[in-house]
């Protein structure tokens, strides 16, 4: 396990961070990608905790193909998303088009890199708010409400980043995750409907690493809008995790 080469896109985020630190403390030599921006704080925060840090535009998919097969990472940890400081509402509106295009061409572009790397898995954070209406708990297998006026360009990324990530020439793992609260996400406490603390979140991802097969996973709190009982099964992933070591 030591051995292991783990390229995490998005590292600098409010999962990747805690994420690159539990993989770190498993052993893990981790390789961190975030944006190029006009100062180092991102790339230096990486660093100042153990992960080689690269700074990548997901869309720049030549500098992307050359930065992963440099890295020669035997797992990719797709983190990447494109969301306003604190979840501002006000925001959100223009970061769900920015988020669906990282969705749809990002990872195209961090799928072919892998292919031509050689890895063995990919594992990518989905949605596990974006079910079409029916019964509850919503399990792994239920429709994406891609017809929503309002979701529906949410859904639609979301199934497209699926099918990428589960029809890749290696072991594919989507974790649809709840709504985020705690640390970087302006909620302290539980949203309704399927919530998830970032620490659970890294952690589910931590342990996707070296566990499950290949397949979706419902990751968030068990408060009845949708069933993780195969994240518990095969992950062996509680939702009730916190990290203690930030």
């Amino acid at each position: 396990m030591a051995s292991l080469r783990i390229f995490v896109a998005g590292a600098s985020g409010v999962v990747g961070m805690p994420l690159c630190r539990m993989l770190l403390d498993d052993g893990m030599y981790v390789i961190g990608m975030t944006r190029p921006r006009p100062d180092s704080r991102h790339a230096d925060a990486l660093r100042k905790i153990g992960v080689e840090p690269v700074m990548v535009d997901v869309f720049d998919k030549e500098r992307l193909l050359e930065a992963v097969t440099q890295a020669k990472p035997d797992v990719i940890i797709h983190q990447l998303t494109d969301l306003p400081d604190g979840l501002d509402p006000k925001l959100m509106p223009e970061a769900r088009s920015r988020n669906a295009r990282i969705r749809r061409e990002g990872t195209a572009n961090l799928v072919n890199a892998a292919r031509a790397a050689g890895v063995k898995r990919v594992i990518a954070q989905s949605l596990a708010f974006v079910y079409a209406p029916g019964p509850l708990p919503w399990t792994e297998d239920a429709p994406l409400n891609i017809d929503d006026p309002v979701t529906g360009e949410s859904a639609r990324a979301v199934a497209s980043l699926e099918e990428q990530i589960l029809s890749g020439p290696y072991e594919g793992v989507v974790l649809r995750y709840g709504k985020f609260y705690g640390p970087g996400t302006r909620f302290d406490s539980p949203p309704p409907g399927g919530p998830l603390h970032v620490h659970a979140a890294a952690d589910a991802a931590r342990k996707a690493v070296t566990r499950g097969r290949a397949g979706v996973y419902n990751i968030a709190e068990d408060d009845g809008t949708v069933s993780i009982a195969r994240a518990r099964s095969e992950l062996s992933w509680d939702p009730t995790f916190r990290y203690e070591r930030l």
